[in-house]
């Protein structure tokens, strides 16, 4: 019987905000162990999970279970997470976690032109619990998993369907599900509700002039005390997160458009290019044009020149 976990219930898992990558449709990274990020946290995406060596314990919502080398859990929206690793005192372990990460429902929200992607929606319902896979299945994920680190363009997307195709196929006796029917996340629901409406404003008002104050006043806040709130709940700093998904922004219309940087830099928000300039460089250690001038090449030499 797997062990349960009352004992997180009381300490409420931490907000991972998940910045949109522009070149791809999911993020891919990996990460030594131990480090800030690997923490008991959520978010609204997907994640699926490979352990390359270390063990530990999985906490997934209620469930606790040993995990070790070649693990992999898929991790539905929302349900907290973590995995502890047993570590001699100063041990680190280098590169222990691939991690992936995607917007299942903008996925399933393709169906009308894709028809055949309604297949993942009984995969994607059994992983809102937590879902770890064994045997052929996790060995053959664990590969795509690995395989999809150096893949670019169209052949990431592949090696993705095909990572979500082989846990869709997994045998009964190769998977089984981990937090139990009843598991409800207990979260604070009124500070959800203001993390909600932040990300809400922020969103809205992104191209805009956002306002530190305006967002503090909505939520009945002080500016000092919504710093501190948004800062403790994301991690992020309310300004910081406004800078990442403004610069986001303009990687996407620096690759998928022609505007120039100039309007550019109006259009994500900013009211100068002299600071855009400056908080692009912070976000992605180049320039705006040197962006779009070295991963416009990457993509061209990407692209076959006839088929």
């Amino acid at each position: 019987m797997p062990i349960r976990a009352p004992l997180f219930e009381h300490r409420p898992a931490e907000l991972e905000v998940i910045l949109p990558e522009p070149e791809h449709c999911f993020r891919w990274f990996e990460h030594d162990y131990p480090i800030e990020l690997a923490r008991w946290n959520h978010h609204p995406e997907f994640e699926i999970h490979l352990i390359r060596h270390g063990s530990g314990k999985l906490v997934a919502g209620d469930y606790i279970g040993a995990f070790s080398a070649g693990h992999v859990a898929l991790i539905g929206p929302d349900l907290p997470h973590d995995w502890i690793g047993d570590l001699a005192p100063g041990e680190c372990l280098s590169g222990r976690d691939v991690v992936l990460q995607f917007d299942g429902a903008a996925l399933l929200a393709l169906r009308k032109a894709l028809p055949e992607l309604g297949d993942l929606q009984p995969l994607f319902e059994h992983a809102r619990r937590g879902l770890e896979f064994t045997g052929e299945t996790a060995v053959h994920a664990a590969r795509l998993m690995e395989a999809i680190g150096s893949a670019q363009g169209l052949q990431r997307l592949i090696l993705f369907l095909q990572l979500l195709d082989t846990l869709k196929n997994a045998p009964p006796r190769q998977f089984k599900v981990l937090a139990s029917p009843r598991y409800a996340p207990t979260l604070d629901p009124r500070s959800a509700e203001r993390i909600n409406k932040a990300f809400a404003y922020l969103m809205r008002e992104l191209g805009g002039e956002v306002r530190l104050s305006d967002i503090a006043r909505q939520l009945d806040m002080s500016e000092p005390g919504f710093s501190r709130f948004f800062k403790r709940t994301t991690g992020h700093g309310f300004i910081e997160l406004m800078r990442k998904f403004r610069v986001q922004r303009a990687c996407r219309l620096l690759l998928q458009s022609d505007m120039s940087v100039a309007d550019i830099c109006f259009e994500v928000g900013y009211a100068n290019l002299s600071n855009f300039n400056r908080h692009f460089r912070i976000e992605m250690n180049q320039t705006p044009s040197e962006y779009r001038r070295e991963t416009g090449n990457h993509l061209e030499k990407m692209t076959p020149s006839h088929f």
